[in-house]
């Protein structure tokens, strides 16, 4: 099944010799993404914590992520057709992709039952029963109207039975088959254009991946994505599946690794050829006092910093690096202030967009592999 779309233009400047990082460029309706890029979550419509004024000023992503389990059930897709779409409701004229629910599905584990026509599943919300098809999902995905939307598929756990990983894998298949069928009958909501990912999976085994993977290239979309991964497996299984991955995905699209990661797993995979990457990692480390940075990380929690008047971080990334000092953060999450959540999310969100753009540099200077092998080194530190 092939898809006739070209919503998307996607444009490969640079590959570095010593790796296979790449520097590119994206463009949609919305805007230019440079990649390497990194998305900040925005499950319910909101980068938890953080103004769009903010985000836009400070953090300056050219996408973020919103999730389309989350918004299907609230604020509901009614609501988002009347307001326009996502972009509307939510105050954001840049990029978003939206994931199709897969992932939340999955993690629901105790809550839903899969089968071959979809997912049926409880809202965490009120308990409410609803069914996720890859046609209804196609649908909804329409309404919010991301500016790149993903195909429904099964994510599975890990460990996983290599069986149980084939059989689901190939229900993926059938439901992307399901998923391109539909959009083509299903015309777009608003007045710009969206852009469709089918999603690799095979769960930690290398010929499954390498089968998925070109299944996905079949398909002939705009873009790729690979999920399934950063699911509990050890970093250098995702690596590895990654590799595999990169080696069969054609190199004039996008690749987008879905869930990760750590700034040394984005660093990580930058190297293996991955353009586009998601994680709740930098807002959610964020509020429970963890701050990612250039040397290492800083539990801010840590009496250490209790009388560290130095700057929140000397690089001075965004404003609440330069404005605020660690002593202070320190005294708001033991005062258990609203404020010192804010303040490390803007400092994380800050963080990884710096490293994805300071990658994207190294990257076209021709001496990524050097910067990044230093970057892991330092990174991996607790202060």
């Amino acid at each position: 099944m092939q898809l006739d779309l070209e919503n998307l233009k996607f444009t490969l400047h640079t590959t570095d010799a010593q790796s296979k990082a790449r520097a590119g460029t994206v463009v949609t309706d919305h805007g230019v993404i440079d990649t390497p890029i990194f998305m900040p979550v925005g499950t319910v419509a909101s980068v938890k914590g953080v103004h769009q004024k903010e985000l836009k000023e400070e953090v300056n992503p050219d996408i973020i992520l919103g999730n389309t389990y989350h918004l299907f059930l609230r604020p509901k897709t009614e609501i988002l057709r009347k307001a326009g779409g996502l972009h509307k409701f939510m105050g954001w004229d840049r990029n978003i992709l939206t994931d199709s629910g897969g992932y939340q599905v999955y993690s629901l584990s105790a809550n839903r039952k899969i089968k071959e026509e979809g997912v049926k599943f409880k809202s965490h919300i009120d308990g409410s029963t609803h069914l996720f098809t890859p046609e209804n999902v196609m649908e909804i995905q329409r309404i919010i109207g991301a500016d790149i939307i993903m195909a429904f598929d099964e994510c599975t756990p890990y460990p996983c039975d290599y069986n149980y990983a084939k059989r689901s894998m190939h229900m993926t298949h059938r439901w992307l088959d399901r998923c391109i069928n539909h959009l083509e009958k299903t015309p777009f909501e608003y007045d710009y254009e969206q852009t469709f990912f089918p999603i690799v999976q095979g769960s930690t085994y290398k010929d499954l991946r390498r089968q998925s993977a070109e299944y996905i290239a079949n398909a002939g979309a705009e873009g790729n994505a690979i999920g399934g991964l950063s699911v509990g497996e050890p970093a250098e299984e995702m690596y590895g599946m990654t590799e595999v991955v990169c080696e069969i995905l054609p190199e004039d699209k996008p690749r987008y690794l879905m869930g990760v990661g750590t700034p040394i797993n984005i660093l990580e995979n930058i190297a293996l050829g991955i353009d586009m990457f998601d994680c709740v990692m930098p807002t959610r480390n964020a509020r429970n006092g963890m701050l990612f940075t250039a040397h290492g990380t800083i539990n801010i929690k840590n009496k250490k910093w209790e009388d560290d008047f130095s700057q929140l971080d000397e690089m001075g990334t965004t404003f609440v690096d330069r404005e605020y000092s660690k002593a202070y953060l320190r005294h708001l999450f033991a005062a258990n202030e609203y404020l010192g959540k804010q303040i490390a999310t803007i400092h994380n969100l800050g963080f990884y967009m710096w490293l994805v753009r300071e990658a994207r540099k190294h990257i076209i200077a021709g001496d990524f592999r050097q910067w990044k092998d230093i970057m892991v080194k330092q990174m991996d530190k607790r202060l």
